[in-house]
């Protein structure tokens, strides 16, 4: 399907290709433990399209706007990397793309429900409670 947007001939498939970069490029991004560097107006521009018909077609075609989709990635990443206790929050603030700690855990909180450093203490005990337990249960 070949739609005129602004003038210009663009079509679905290339909103699908850009989708499909930027899902391809979180992925590869978050083996390392990296962020998107890509703001929406290139993602717009690699779909041949204005910034706000392409928030509008991402957020047909995945559900939510493409800083929904961000943020809930960042989040995750953030999350996995507390659980493995890999780092100190303003590294892992860092890692997932903020400027500051202080954002970050502003951010995290909002999201999380939880202060990032809560968040890691409350996802290890009990990991840690379960291993003592079981090396307890083991001595007697």
């Amino acid at each position: 399907m070949v739609q005129v947007l602004h003038g210009r001939a663009t079509t679905t498939e290339a909103v699908r290709r850009a989708i499909q970069h930027s899902q391809e490029s979180l992925r590869v991004l978050a083996k390392r433990y990296g962020v998107n560097q890509k703001t929406a107006a290139q993602l717009a521009k690699e779909a041949e399209l204005s910034r706000s018909a392409f928030f509008e077609r991402f957020s047909c075609a995945v559900g939510v706007t493409p800083m929904e989709y961000l943020l809930a990635w960042r989040m995750a990443l953030a999350k996995n990397m507390l659980r493995q206790n890999e780092s100190g929050v303003a590294e892992i603030a860092e890692r997932v793309g903020y400027g500051s700690a202080s954002a970050f855990s502003v951010a995290f909180t909002r999201y999380v429900g939880l202060p990032p450093a809560r968040y890691a203490r409350e996802q290890t005990e009990p990991a840690t409670l379960a291993a003592s337990t079981r090396r307890s249960s083991t001595e007697r």
